[in-house]
């Protein structure tokens, strides 16, 4: 088995919306432009049919046009990372030869739960896809959404003994500890992002995180926080999240609606639709939505890269 040893991930890898035209249609496009504004910020990556880019409601043939549509958009400018994670380990493995036929950089790939599922049939997971597919591999830890608990142990067993296990996407509430007690107990440097939209940004990166692989809309808010951390200003950190902390707040509500609204309004998407069954902002939420903004950001052109 090869491993590319020299691919890290570290700072900010946003997670991008799979934008839809209004009758549900794939928006190739917005696709396009979403990756040229990331590559723009100078992120760290992108990752793609993620929770928030509705994968499990796109078809096979769809999710090889989007991942198509990044590697092609990214010319190489950042690593394209790829969700390929599925209810069966052998769909989740063709997902991930897939992936990596098409360009990908790398998967990310997390449990679903199951009758009798236990931390070994967890391992057999992550061993079986190593086998599968020679591209590093991002283990997501995220029981919000896959209603597995992957304990500390099963984490460091899989960085010790599955060479492309390149990264941690820590999502296990409460972050923090968990990030501190693997930081503490691996074998071997693996780097370890969080997510959940920012909300425990500033106690994740004060517990070792090496930055964040997440959706929020705003990216370039998280990569000023990542860099005043790794220059050791905590104050600057801390007034990062608290003056954004109502809206990454408002953000993290369950779905991907808002954020598309917000990602619209930023004129990265052409359109905020949500493919059925998943349900579009109420209206309500879209007059709060822009209250928040210009609360938060009065005098921004949120349309260009902020300048905080």
């Amino acid at each position: 088995m090869s491993v590319n040893k020299t691919f890290h991930l570290s700072g900010v890898v946003p997670i991008l919306a799979t934008p839809f035209h209004p009758d549900e249609r794939i928006d190739s496009r917005s696709i396009q432009q979403l990756i040229q504004f990331m590559a723009d910020l100078n992120v760290n990556g992108a990752t793609i049919l993620g929770v928030l880019g509705e994968a499990n409601r796109l078809t096979d043939a769809e999710r090889s046009d989007v991942i198509r549509t990044a590697v092609s958009a990214s010319r190489g400018r950042l690593p394209i990372i790829v969700g390929t994670s599925h209810e069966g380990t052998y769909a989740c493995e063709e997902l991930s030869r897939m992936a990596a036929d098409l360009g990908a950089d790398a998967v990310m790939v997390a449990p679903y739960a199951g009758p009798g599922l236990t931390a070994d049939r967890i391992y057999a997971l992550y061993e079986r896809v190593a086998l599968a597919c020679e591209l590093p591999i991002v283990v997501q830890d995220h029981p919000a959404s896959t209603g597995v608990q992957m304990p500390t142990e099963l984490l460091l067993r899989l960085i010790k003994d599955i060479p492309q296990v390149v990264c941690i996407k820590a999502e296990s509430v409460p972050t923090a500890p968990k990030i501190s007690a693997l930081k503490a107990a691996m074998q071997r440097p693996v780097s370890i992002l969080t997510g959940l939209g920012g909300l425990y940004a500033f106690f994740d990166l004060s517990s070792g995180s090496d930055g964040f692989m997440t959706g929020f809309a705003f990216p370039e808010i998280l990569q000023h926080m990542v860099k005043a951390m790794q220059v050791g200003n905590i104050s600057r950190v801390r007034t990062l999240y608290q003056r954004f902390l109502p809206l990454i707040v408002f953000e993290q509500q369950p779905g991907v609606a808002i954020r598309k609204e917000i990602l619209h309004r930023r004129r990265l998407i052409s359109s905020a639709t949500v493919r059925h069954p998943g349900c579009p902002a109420a209206r309500d939420h879209i007059a709060q939505i822009d209250s928040l903004i210009n609360w938060i950001m009065p005098d921004c052109d949120i349309k260009k890269p902020l300048i905080i």
